[in-house]
């Protein structure tokens, strides 16, 4: 079994501090694990403390392309954009996609929300609350995530259910349908066991990342792996073993 590729990595551009390679050392260590391809999906434009800024884009494409030069490896520009609203927005514009190759999106806290309604029943609601959550926050955090895979083209959803439950079966569900792809992240699955075999019996397909913050963390997705031997999960359904995938989003 060979993981191909991580579409799951943070640079510098993860602004103060919160990510420490460069893409150059990313690509480096993916080298030298065996890795074909990654992606570099530093946290979206609304992210108040972390976020890549757009005027960064440009160096962002640039090193890229010295690093591919350099290392051999395939690298993709993504990022990983940020539900901004309980209708389903993202911090992703229209003008992005010239750039894009790969777009992932997940629940963040410190995120700019489109109003201060959004900010208080997606932020604040789930702000770190030690209660399983009631069934309107449930529904209200589903729903959020439903009309983002809807009218978004989102390739990844990252490490649902960290930090904003939802009802995990209806988001795959809809996931498979749209063509979107359910993240085993490598440093943590909030998916319970049975949540994970109605899924893969449903047919919905998975990509294993590392959600690396650190390059020595590329390619580490020993937590996603362990868990797809445990429970033998198809490996025809998760997209980056002993295969390339291809995703929706066109490249630049």
């Amino acid at each position: 079994m060979i993981l191909y590729g991580d579409y799951h990595t943070h640079t510098r551009y993860s602004r103060h501090g919160h990510a420490k390679g460069t893409v150059l050392e990313n690509a480096s260590v993916a080298l030298n694990k065996g890795l074909k391809q990654i992606a570099i999906t530093d946290h979206g434009f609304n992210h108040i403390h972390y976020g890549i800024r757009r005027k960064d884009i440009p160096n962002l494409k640039d090193d890229i392309l010295n690093a591919r030069e350099v290392t051999g490896v395939d690298i993709l520009l993504g990022v990983e954009a940020n539900l901004i609203s309980q209708m389903g927005d993202i911090d992703i514009r229209e003008s992005d996609f010239e750039f894009l190759d790969i777009l992932l999106m997940g629940h963040h806290k410190l995120v700019k929300m489109n109003s201060i309604d959004d900010a208080f029943k997606l932020t604040l609601a789930n702000f770190g609350s030690p209660f399983s959550p009631s069934k309107e926050r449930l529904n209200r955090n589903t729903t959020a995530f439903l009309r983002a895979i809807d009218k978004n083209p989102i390739d990844v959803i990252t490490h649902l259910n960290y930090g904003c439950p939802t009802d995990t079966i209806a988001v795959a569900k809809l996931a498979k349908e749209k063509g979107t792809l359910i993240e085993l992240n490598g440093k943590r699955i909030n998916f319970t066991d049975r949540e994970l075999l109605i899924m893969a019996e449903e047919g919905v397909k998975f990509i294993v990342d590392s959600d690396a913050h650190t390059p020595n963390r590329v390619g580490e997705c020993n937590n996603a792996m362990n868990t797809i031997f445990r429970l033998g999960l198809p490996l025809s359904q998760i997209v980056n073993i002993n295969k390339i995938p291809k995703f929706s989003t066109k490249r630049g």
